[in-house]
């Protein structure tokens, strides 16, 4: 039995808004992940087994082993079809954001999305959502944005118009954003949902290798090369630090994605309690962290970074030099060395 957390008279609103949509397009943040991905395709199905009219639209590519989706071959990506995606967002009677709490995590997009007329509906599950949208449907303590997802169609009462294409994509995006069911996945409520998606048909094991265990050879070589030279380990601060540059990853064929999942890899070491990934990207440096037990991650990354996210899956960017991240991050320990050491596992 699902605990009843979505406010039922937001879903009303939303309801009457799709039975009066001609069309309607779903936004997502730049550098789509497998929940962005997941729920945003999960979603689309429903809609369109509605008889609706949607599209979605991401501000840039996402990664080849979330492509095999449904309906990801029709997903439009912003920066290659900007003409395409402006008229659909002007158009458009209804928009969707999805997974982001505010516009400028939609990069270039911020500027259309925020002026077009369309009625604008927020479905996220992270802290502080900006006021951008009619309608807003944020969810913290809920582990995944596709899990927002869900909860609205069975608010809906349409759980049984959930096609099994639908209930793959939401899967993918419940299953990725919890690393595999590893972190922020303790409510019982979460196994009650994959239950009832398995009735749908999915296969939930084929899915797991789909995204987890469908690597490129050049990931496995740039994962040895990260793990064997650019792993640092600070038992003083129970933290494994990964740098990355654009110059050390262009040595090898990597594809969009490949450096995905590696900052979770150094907690599986003894003692280690913060993971950092620092990756260099084109005008910044991307900042991933990992944490264990009561260590509240999102805490770093918002105080050091100008990010946030969930308590043990965080993340924020630094602009400036890799050597200017470091020195940061290296400050950042010192000063949250006590609650580093101390948090429980």
């Amino acid at each position: 039995m699902l605990t009843k957390v979505i406010n039922q008279n937001s879903v009303d609103r939303f309801v009457k808004w799709i039975e009066n949509a001609e069309k309607m397009v779903i936004v997502t943040h730049v550098s789509p992940d497998g929940d962005a991905i997941g729920s945003s395709l999960g979603l689309w199905h429903f809609l369109r087994g509605k008889g609706k009219d949607v599209t979605i639209i991401v501000p840039n590519s996402f990664p080849d082993f979330l492509k095999w989706m449904p309906g990801a071959a029709d997903i439009v990506v912003y920066d290659k079809d900007k003409e395409v995606a402006d008229k659909l967002m002007t158009e458009a009677d209804v928009v969707c954001c999805l997974d982001f709490n505010q516009p400028s995590r939609v990069a270039s997009m911020a500027e259309i999305l925020v002026s077009v007329q369309a009625r604008k509906i927020l479905i996220d599950h992270h802290l502080d959502p900006s006021d951008f949208c009619n309608i807003v449907i944020s969810h913290p303590e809920l582990p995944a944005t596709a899990e927002v997802v869900l909860r609205i169609i069975c608010a809906m009462g349409c759980w049984g118009d959930l096609s099994k294409e639908a209930a793959e994509c939401i899967y993918t995006g419940m299953m990725t954003d919890t690393g595999g069911f590893t972190y922020n996945s303790n409510n019982p409520e979460i196994y009650f949902l994959i239950s009832q998606l398995l009735t749908k048909g999915i296969d939930k094991d084929k899915i797991y290798r789909r995204v987890f265990n469908t690597q490129s050879e050049g990931r496995m070589r740039l994962m040895g090369f990260v793990l064997n030279e650019k792993m640092t380990i600070l038992p003083d601060f129970a933290t494994s630090v990964i740098t990355l540059t654009k110059k050390e990853l262009s040595k090898f064929a990597h594809r969009k994605g490949d450096t995905e999942g590696f900052v979770n890899m150094p907690l599986s070491i003894q003692g280690i309690k913060l993971s950092v990934f620092l990756r260099e990207d084109d005008d910044m440096i991307k900042v991933s962290m990992r944490s264990v037990g009561e260590l509240p991650c999102n805490e770093i990354a918002r105080k050091y970074f100008g990010g946030g996210g969930h308590k043990n899956a965080a993340g924020g960017e630094f602009y400036g030099t890799m050597e200017e991240a470091e020195k940061t991050l290296k400050d950042a320990l010192i000063k949250e060395q006590d609650m580093i050491i101390n948090s429980r596992d």
